[in-house]
């Protein structure tokens, strides 16, 4: 843990008790050792931070009835991440995409950039969030978020990106989701009596509709939406075991595909991963982007449509003709 993080631990930490916090509880929480302790308690009250030791208790607090705040704004890691993230996104919205509306947040986080603490934005000059394959929020992003928060219904005409089949259909929209740089409308679908996701692009045409939306619990979208590998949908019923060579290991290990995959390294140094899924197509995109460095142990059916993609990605540099196996 770096020195500036362990100033902002201590504070937290110092800030949220109301009784002394021991040394020994301050090693834990900061991992550190008891002279570092000790020098980051001297720095922090070099800063003005009324910390003072109580005998009778044997432990560390800030005195009662003297309010102090770090200098400037800290953040821990993961804020700094989220702010950096945040930053990123806006900078790079879509024109007229709520930029009214966000114009205000967007001067206050350059503001934040703008602190000492921060370089006096330098970091943001120097930090780099690359995008790809994004395709935009499409023209009705502004009208889906409208009703999303309205709890109203929406009309709208869609077409499918699989099938390029088009539809008109009444939604009840439930959460707008962010995925791999693109937007999706979780809905409840009145035409199929179910629930569905929608790519946000692909709505050509939308309408609110007078009646109010119908509510599905957080929890019912989380086993529909949440439960199965990537963006499609459904319960999973399969689990896909994928083994990665011994070289390739030492990057998909630090990687999270699914919330409840399952993993070990092997002897001979290769890594196994299994994941719950159900729909195929995106899980099938993932493990081709590894090429010769995966290798799909089961189901027989997932590992024969690998094969048949693989077989088909050769016959093209072959100059071969091989009709594409249906997904």
């Amino acid at each position: 843990m770096e020195r500036f993080h362990r100033y902002y631990r201590l504070h937290r930490i110092l800030s949220s008790r109301r009784l002394p916090v021991s040394r020994a509880v301050l090693e834990r929480e900061l991992e550190c050792t008891r002279a570092t302790v000790m020098r980051v308690i001297e720095e922090l009250r070099n800063y003005g931070a009324p910390v003072e030791y109580l005998r009778e208790a044997n432990g560390y607090r800030y005195t009662p009835g003297k309010a102090f705040e770090l200098p400037g704004i800290w953040f821990s890691p993961s804020e700094l991440e989220a702010l950096l993230v945040a930053q990123n996104w806006l900078e790079h919205a879509e024109p007229g995409l709520l930029g009214e509306t966000l114009a205000p947040l967007k001067q206050k986080l350059a503001a934040i950039f703008k602190l000492e603490h921060l370089g006096r934005g330098e970091l943001v000059r120097r930090v780099r969030i690359l995008r790809m394959a994004g395709r935009g929020t499409g023209r009705y992003f502004n009208l889906i978020a409208d009703a999303l928060t309205r709890r109203k219904r929406l009309y709208m005409a869609y077409r499918s990106r699989s099938r390029d089949e088009a539809s008109e259909r009444e939604v009840s929209p439930q959460r707008l989701v962010h995925y791999r740089d693109n937007w999706y409308l979780d809905a409840w679908c009145h035409l199929r009596k179910g629930l569905r996701s929608f790519a946000v692009e692909r709505i050509h045409e939308a309408q609110p509709r007078a009646r109010v939306a119908i509510n599905v619990a957080e929890r019912n979208l989380d086993d529909h939406f949440a439960t199965a590998y990537g963006i499609f949908a459904g319960t999973p019923d399969k689990t896909a075991v994928l083994r990665f060579t011994p070289k390739c290991a030492r990057w998909v290990a630090d990687e999270e595909w699914h919330p409840r995959q399952q993993s070990c390294f092997l002897p001979d140094g290769s890594y196994e991963l299994r994941i719950p899924y159900g729909d195929p197509r995106e899980l099938v995109m993932d493990i081709l982007k590894h090429g010769p460095d995966v290798e799909v142990l089961a189901p027989p059916a997932l590992r024969k449509l690998l094969r048949e993609r693989l077989e088909l990605a050769s016959a093209r540099y072959r100059g071969m003709f091989v009709p594409a196996a249906d997904a």
